[in-house]
């Protein structure tokens, strides 16, 4: 099972999710066309969030933002 999931929510409104429910972030960001993609640092965490979220989860791939690292400058 996956720790990731899309959420129709706010950042604020996933991470006062994840706070109620004690689950740990991995990674979270701001999609372009709304809505969050959260990571769960465990996949028990993410079972939680799709129980107490199932109304808000995204069921199509939304676009995400294109992201480069950064280069070293050795």
């Amino acid at each position: 099972m996956s720790r990731a999931m899309q959420l129709a929510m706010s950042e604020r409104q996933a991470h006062d999710l994840c706070a109620k429910e004690k689950v740990a972030i991995s990674a979270i960001e701001s999609l372009p066309g709304g809505g969050v993609r959260l990571v769960c640092s465990s996949v028990t965490g993410a079972e939680i969030l799709r129980q107490k979220a199932k109304s808000k989860i995204m069921h199509l791939e939304a676009p995400r933002e294109k992201h480069r690292p950064a280069t070293p400058l050795w």
